[in-house]
């Protein structure tokens, strides 16, 4: 998420505690203190994102008004009912070799049962047919109507000795796949919701209101606005708000996915369900209930659970194409059987025709693959919000990184030091002693790189120098670390055997803070924004795969090109505003190219929405509510390309199932119309049944074969310096004589 603002402020403005948080800095901003000027219009209302998803962007719908629950239930119950109709159906009895138990009415068994199951099971796919048909719209839904109400029309006749068909087994089997199709799309549509569900669940039922000296302890659903309640060590945060007294460390992990505790003090706002991890705060509360922002995310998901995707489109067009070519096959089948003379094999051939039309692969062959699809995701920390955006991301062909807080971490590093007079080591220690005692995420960086790399000294006599920097007393000697303004204060002159590196670290953006001890300059420090160690490889591994990578950032144009050339982009577009990323996302669409656009908070939502396929790094409470159809719960951009894979694969196994799931069609229809009667070739219902029931199986195997796919990056190998301060390894440590 970009802000305004250029690069780090050279002159170390604000570097006493006065102007400082007490705590760390936002890990959703930027570099809040020294990086770039972070304004409020950066925390605007989420209101404008309000009922913005992919459920405006939904078709026809036909699980409307259908739960995983109603399926599920149906299934089980259709799955029950169906054993017994297989044990004493007539058919199966004669092909299995077989005798059933024989008792009154047992051999009507197959036809009550039957009835039960067409009546129960199969009246989610009546109505949907029914409503496909005043739609003008035929779909899965109609084509397994007409094959289920012509199995039992056919059954029901031959119950009455007027046709020589019993389709109960078949029709049972039939609507047992396709309720299990369904539950598992239905399943798949759910799990995102489901997790977040669970997550509200640890939300927790009570909270304690601060009353002047009193503690009283309310239910979190009687909380308000304004209400100051008590947080105690490993307790939950009841809703969002402000802390106002105290600080500690909290886990976020339910919300960023983030593992790290993030410190939080006096001014910083928390979020409902995370935990406070080591100290009490009190907290004023903002937002409570529906307004909370794990609330935001879980409503936006169930809005989501509407999108309709591409391959799911196609398969109603395989079932539309599939319906027309069996209702026109079974009239032409009869009107031919019955013109050369047998009217009952007229019959039979037609309603066979019509049975197997709708084979129970193509019930399965879009859920399986989302099912598992979407299992794979969750494992990847990939949260798909829309389908239809999945989809996109294989013919994506430039995917836009906003950078600070997507490329890069928002916050500042120690990237180089230079001495002078004395070794590099040393001056990132003494500038680390003095800058020990400051709040400053300035401070900070240098003071985790000096701990890095062997220790800090003792300081004392701690002075912030408005404006200029600090100040204090190591070994003896007064040190002081500032910008520009303390040199100028100080009527110091940078010596020319380090003024190159610096030259070349300002021109790149970085801010630079020089290091002086007893009045005369001993080396200097440049810190800058931390790249991601994982940027480099997604943008190489996008180039493999043929997409082209932007940058857009607002920074000036001297700190993109930086940021630019360490990563490995193909463009960069620097110094945009905000409210103009959208533009810039509509200048690559207009090259032609299908656009990702990956951005990491609020300030992205009109880009993210305006990308053909919007992706959120980093699920924080900004990103929740964003217009993107992709969230990767963790910050590696290396997620990017993982989601792209997914797309590819997942596609790729949707089109093979429906081919072939239609392909059978294309074979078993003109055998069961009998057009190679007349050379001994005939499929009889029990063999088409069974070979309906081997294309289900194919169909299932092909799609698990898709758990095959690990989408985890490999893991960043751990630089020992890195991994025990803020920021990058030096780039280069000088020491000039």
């Amino acid at each position: 998420m970009e802000r305004q603002g250029g690069p780090l402020d050279h002159d170390h403005r604000g570097h006493e505690h006065a102007d400082h948080p007490e705590g760390g800095s936002d890990p959703s901003a930027s570099v809040e203190t020294g990086i770039r000027e972070h304004g409020p219009a950066d925390h605007a209302s989420h209101d404008m994102h309000e009922g913005h998803g992919p459920a405006e962007h939904a078709g026809h719908d036909e699980h409307a008004g259908h739960s995983v629950a109603m399926f599920r239930d149906r299934f089980w119950l259709s799955l029950l009912l169906t054993v017994p109709v297989l044990v004493w159906s007539e058919m199966v009895q004669e092909w299995l070799g077989y005798t059933a138990p024989s008792f009154p009415l047992s051999v009507r068994i197959p036809a009550i049962l039957g009835t039960v199951i067409f009546v129960y099971g199969g009246m989610p796919f009546l109505k949907g047919g029914v409503q496909e048909l005043r739609d003008r719209q035929p779909g899965m839904m109609l084509l397994i109507s007409l094959a289920i109400v012509v199995a039992f029309v056919a059954s029901l006749a031959s119950e009455f000795d007027w046709l020589d068909l019993e389709f109960w087994w078949e029709l049972a089997l039939l609507i047992d796949v396709m309720l299990l199709g369904h539950w598992q799309e239905m399943k798949a549509i759910g799990q995102a919701s489901g997790a977040l569900e669970a997550l509200a669940a640890l939300l927790p039922d009570e909270a304690e209101v601060v009353h002047g000296a009193e503690v009283h302890t309310v239910a979190v659903s009687e909380l308000r606005p304004r209400d100051v309640v008590l947080v105690r060590p490993g307790g939950r945060v009841p809703a969002d708000g402000m802390v106002i007294e105290g600080d500690a460390s909290f886990d976020e992990s339910m919300i960023t996915g983030e593992s790290r505790t993030v410190r939080r003090s006096s001014g910083d706002r928390v979020v409902a369900g995370t935990v406070a991890t080591d100290n009490s705060v009190r907290i004023e509360v903002e937002a409570v209930g529906d307004e909370t922002a794990l609330a935001g995310i879980q409503r936006l998901v169930r809005e989501a659970q509407a999108s309709r995707s591409r391959a799911q489109t196609l398969a109603d067009r395989a079932a539309a194409m599939l319906f027309y070519i069996a209702v026109a096959a079974g009239a032409l089948t009869f009107v031919v059987w019955a013109a050369i003379g047998d009217t009952g094999e007229a019959v039979e051939r037609s309603v066979t025709v019509l049975v197997i039309s709708c084979p129970h692969a193509l019930g399965l062959a879009i859920p399986l693959v989302i099912a598992i699809s979407t299992g794979i995701a969750a494992r990847a920390g990939i949260l798909v919000r829309d389908r239809l955006a999945l989809e996109r991301m294989r013919t994506v062909g430039a995917v836009l990184f906003d950078k600070t807080g997507t490329l890069t971490k928002g916050r500042p590093a120690v990237r180089d030091v230079t001495g002078f007079g004395v070794p590099a080591d040393e001056v990132l220690r003494l500038a680390a002693a003095v800058e020990a005692s400051s709040e400053h995420p300035l401070a900070k960086a240098i003071v985790s790189a000096a701990t890095a790399n062997g220790g800090i000294p003792n300081a004392s006599d701690f002075r912030a120098l408005p404006g200029r920097g600090v100040e204090a007393v190591v070994d003896g000697t007064p040190v002081e670390v500032g910008g520009p303004a303390l040199l100028r204060e100080r009527a110091i002159d940078m010596p020319t055997e380090i003024s190159d590196d610096v030259e070349t670290w300002s021109a790149r953006g970085a801010t630079v803070l020089s290091v002086v001890r007893d009045g005369r300059i001993i080396g200097a420090v440049a810190v800058e924004d931390e790249i991601r160690p994982e940027s480099a490889e997604s943008v190489q591994d996008l180039h493999r795969e043929g997409v082209r990578v932007v940058m857009i950032t607002g920074d000036a144009r001297e700190v993109a090109d930086a940021v630019a050339a360490d990563v490995g982009v193909d463009e960069v577009m620097a110094e945009v505003l905000p409210e103009d990323k959208a533009e810039a996302v509509a200048g690559l669409q207009g090259r032609g190219l299908q656009v990702a656009m990956v951005g990491d908070g609020v300030n992205d939502a009109p880009a993210l929405a305006r990308a053909d396929v919007g992706i959120a790094i980093g699920a924080g409470t900004d990103v929740a509510i964003e217009s993107a159809g992709v969230v990767l719960a963790g910050d590696d951009p290396r997620g990017v390309v993982s989601v792209r894979r997914l797309s590819k694969a997942s596609y790729r196994k949707m089109l093979q199932n429906l081919g072939w799931a239609v392909g059978y069609n294309v074979i078993a229809i003109p055998l069961a119309a009998g057009v190679f009667a007349w050379a001994g070739l005939v499929l009889a219902p029990a063999v088409g049944a069974l070979a309906m029931s081997i294309s289900t199986i194919v169909v299932a195997v092909n799609a698990m074969l898709l758990r095959r796919l690990d989408l985890r990056p490999a893991p960043v190998p751990p630089d020992p310096v890195s991994e025990q301060r803020v920021g990058e390894p030096m780039h280069s440590a000088h020491h000039h004589p």
